[in-house]
């Protein structure tokens, strides 16, 4: 499979000591544009020490930007798709122009997968609830092996790539990893959680232990969040 943004050039490039541009952190850059970079629900360092702020800030602020702008860059000369979200476009990918399918697959993968990553994540963490918190039980037995399955899925990724917690049609919960920029919405699943596991993800912090990384980010895992995700289906 072909990324438009490689793994270990971003990484390097970003983390070269050059001195990068303190934007706002929720002020885009594509003003106008089909597609903007979301907004955190939080600021940048509210997630130390488990993720550093520095690292938020180019995560967010460069390697998602850049998605969103490369995505619209994709679809500006197609005026029938400018209406249609992300998710739609990756659950109709074989049905875009081939000239462009690429290009959505990774961009509009990186973007649809990195806003539901950011909201996934929360300083205040709250406990899973409701139909999926029971559903969660009879299915993995608790967190705790629920966390150990996806730490597998993440550490056992080559390469770049997601760690999934997903859903079927009829409400079932699975774990799975994908590789790239890949969306579980391109094979017809809904994704509750995922794990980034680039190395944009960790590098600054973790450098080249990703399994510490994988540890650590469950200190922020929305579980409250994800919770409400499972239980409204038309989100």
């Amino acid at each position: 499979m072909t990324t438009t943004i490689t793994r270990r050039g971003l990484v390097l490039g970003a983390f070269s000591g050059a001195t990068l541009l303190h934007a706002a952190p929720d002020t885009p850059k594509t003003a106008g544009a089909p597609f903007q970079l979301p907004k955190l629900p939080y600021a940048t360092d509210a997630l130390e020490p488990h993720i550093d702020a520095r690292t938020m800030e180019i995560h967010r602020g460069k390697h998602h930007q850049a998605y969103v702008d490369n995505l619209n860059k994709a679809i500006g000369g197609q005026p029938s798709l400018t209406g249609k979200s992300v998710e739609e476009l990756l659950r109709q990918l074989q049905q875009l122009p081939e000239s462009i399918r690429t290009a959505v697959r990774n961009n509009g993968g990186g973007h649809a997968n990195h806003s539901l990553f950011w909201q996934c994540l929360n300083p205040k963490p709250k406990p899973a609830k409701g139909a999926f918190a029971t559903l969660l039980g009879k299915t993995f037995v608790n967190v705790a092996k629920l966390q150990e399955q996806m730490n597998t899925a993440g550490l056992g990724q080559f390469g770049s790539g997601w760690a999934w917690l997903v859903t079927d049609g009829k409400g079932a919960l699975t774990v799975e990893s994908a590789p790239n920029q890949d969306s579980p919405l391109m094979q017809g699943k809904r994704p509750l959680l995922g794990i980034d596991v680039w190395e944009h993800a960790y590098y600054l912090k973790y450098q080249n232990r990703r399994a510490d990384y994988l540890k650590a980010i469950w200190n922020v895992v929305d579980w409250d969040f994800v919770s409400a995700r499972y239980e409204d289906r038309a989100r």
